[in-house]
C-alpha cells in the first residue's frame, strides 16, 4: 500500500483531487449540497448533471418506479438466464427495439457490462462448444477519443477476457484519429487482412468533446468491407440528437435498415442514465442470435438484471420521448442559446451538442474557477483534468431557463475576472487533503 499511499498523497498535494461533494436535496436543477471537505453546505443551481430532459422529477417517471418496487420489490435476485427476467425487461427491450429500429434489445446493469459483453461476445464467442471453432482474427477500429467504458472493454478484447473460458481467434485493436473518416480507411488498409472479422466502435456524442461521430463518413469507408460491423455508443445522443431525440442516425437521416443495404451491421448501445432518468444500458441489433449470445457472456450471466424500479424509470421516460419530443427541441433550443452566449463573451468551447467543454486561458484553472462558482455565485460546474487538457464541462437541459443560462455566462465572466487578478481573488486550490 505504500506505494498507492504516496502515489495519491501526490495527487492531493498537486491540487488533483476532486472536490467532493454530497448532494441533500434537488428539485430540478436547483440543487443543495455539502462540501464534504468543510461541511459547508451551498444552494446551488447545476449545470453538470446528465439528466438532460428533466425526467428524474417527473411525476409519472417517480411513479412508475414506486409501482415496480410494490409489484416486484427492489431487486430480481438473479441474472436474466436464471430467474432474474420480468415483464418489465420484455417491455423495455421492445420500447428501445422501436426507439432504435433494431428489433432486438439486450438489457445490461450498466454501460460497462454491456460493452464488455459485447467484446467477449462479438470477439470470442462467449463458450466454447465441442466441434465449433472459429479461426477468422477480428480487428477492432476505435475512435482515439472513445469513453472510458469502450477504452477498457477493447483492452480486455485483445488479451485474454473472452480467451480464459474459449481459445478464440487473436483480436487486433487499431485506433484512428478522432471523427477522422479519412484516417478510419487509410488504417484500414494498412491493417485488415483477408478474412478478418472488421468492427469499429465509436461514440455517437463524445462525452468531453461535445462532439457528433461523422457516421456518414465511416460506413462510406466500411462499404469497401462487406460484413464489418459498426457500433455507435449513444449514452450523450440518445434523447439528445435528431428531431425527435432518437439518436445519430436520425441526426444523419439515416436508419439502421439503410445500414444493412449496404452490407454493414449496426449495433447501437443505449444509455439510462442521461435522457432516460434511470441507470442501465442495452444493446439492439437485427440479429436474434447475436441477442441470444449476449445472454451467454460473463457480464450477463455474472450478474443480477437490471432491477425492476431501475427498468420501470427508464421505461416510462422513454416514452414520454417518444409520445411527446417536446423536451427533446427544448434541449436542442438550450444548447443553442447557451453556445451563442458562451461565444458571445469570448469562451473558447468545442462540438455542437449539449455537452459543452470550455476551455479556460492557461493561467487559469478549472479547479479553483468552479469553486469559485460555488462559492460566490451559487453556480455548479464540473471541471476536468482529461488527456492532458484540462477543461470546465457544462451540460445543458431541457430545464434551463434562458435566465439561468445567463446567470450562469454572466457568473463566468466574473469568475475569469477575478482569478485573472489572484492577489484579489483570495482562493486557494481548495480541499487539500494532504495531511488528512
Amino acid at each position: 500500500m505504500e506505494v498507492v499511499q504516496e502515489y495519491m498523497q501526490a495527487i492531493y498535494r498537486n491540487g488533483l483531487y476532486p472536490d467532493e461533494y454530497i448532494c441533500h436535496h434537488k428539485q430540478g436543477n436547483l440543487v443543495e449540497i455539502e462540501a464534504e471537505a468543510t461541511g459547508v453546505r451551498h444552494k446551488v443551481l447545476t449545470f453538470c448533471t446528465n439528466d438532460i430532459l428533466g425526467l428524474v422529477g417527473s411525476e409519472s417517471v417517480k411513479q412508475a418506479a414506486i409501482d415496480a418496487v410494490l409489484q416486484y420489490g427492489t431487486s430480481n435476485s438473479s441474472c436474466p438466464t436464471l430467474s432474474g427476467r420480468i415483464d418489465l425487461h420484455r417491455q423495455l427491450e421492445r420500447e428501445i427495439s422501436a426507439f432504435k429500429q433494431l428489433p432486438h434489445t439486450h438489457l445490461f446493469i450498466n454501460a460497462w457490462m454491456a460493452m464488455q459483453a459485447l467484446m467477449d461476445g462479438f470477439c470470442h464467442l462467449a463458450a466454447p462448444i465441442p466441434g465449433f471453432y472459429n479461426t477468422r482474427e477480428t480487428l477492432v477500429m476505435t475512435d482515439v477519443f472513445n469513453h472510458g467504458c469502450i477504452v477498457s472493454a477493447l483492452v480486455n478484447a485483445k488479451n485474454l477476457s473472452g480467451r480464459v473460458v474459449n481459445h478464440s481467434a487473436n483480436v487486433r485493436v487499431k485506433p484512428y484519429r478522432h471523427c477522422d473518416g479519412a484516417d478510419l480507411a487509410r488504417k484500414l488498409r494498412r491493417y485488415a487482412q483477408p478474412d478478418d472479422r472488421i468492427m469499429v466502435v465509436s461514440d455517437a456524442v463524445f462525452s468531453m468533446e461535445g462532439d457528433i461521430a461523422p457516421l456518414p463518413e465511416i460506413l462510406a469507408v466500411l462499404e469497401n468491407y462487406p460484413g464489418s460491423v459498426i457500433v455507435m455508443d449513444e449514452a450523450h445522443a440518445s434523447g439528445a440528437i435528431g428531431a425527435s431525440g432518437g439518436g445519430i442516425y436520425e441526426h444523419f437521416g439515416i436508419t439502421p435498415q439503410d445500414v444493412l443495404k449496404k452490407g454493414v451491421v449496426p449495433l447501437i448501445v443505449t444509455t439510462f442514465s442521461k435522457f432516460a432518468a434511470s441507470a442501465g444500458a442495452a444493446i439492439s441489433s437485427h440479429s436474434p442470435e447475436f441477442i441470444d449470445l449476449l445472454d451467454a457472456c460473463p457480464t450477463s450471466i455474472g450478474t443480477i438484471s437490471l432491477p425492476a424500479p431501475t427498468t420501470a424509470a427508464a421505461l416510462e421516460a422513454i416514452r414520454q420521448v417518444r409520445k411527446a419530443p417536446k423536451l427533446v427541441q427544448k434541449l436542442q433550443a438550450n444548447t443553442r442559446y447557451l453556445r451563442s452566449r458562451l461565444m458571445e463573451n469570448e469562451f473558447t468551447t468545442m462540438g455542437e451538442t449539449q455537452v459543452i467543454p470550455v476551455f479556460l486561458s492557461p493561467e487559469l484553472d478549472p479547479k479553483p474557477f468552479a469553486s469559485h462558482l460555488i462559492e460566490r455565485h451559487g453556480i455548479w460546474i464540473s471541471p476536468i483534468w482529461y488527456r492532458a487538457k484540462p477543461r470546465l464541462r457544462i451540460t445543458a437541459n431541457a430545464l434551463h431557463t434562458e435566465e439561468e443560462m445567463d446567470r450562469l455566462v454572466a457568473a463566468m465572466v466574473a469568475t475569469r475576472k477575478a482569478l485573472s487578478q489572484p492577489q484579489k481573488a483570495g482562493l486557494g486550490m481548495g480541499n487539500d487533503r494532504e495531511s488528512g
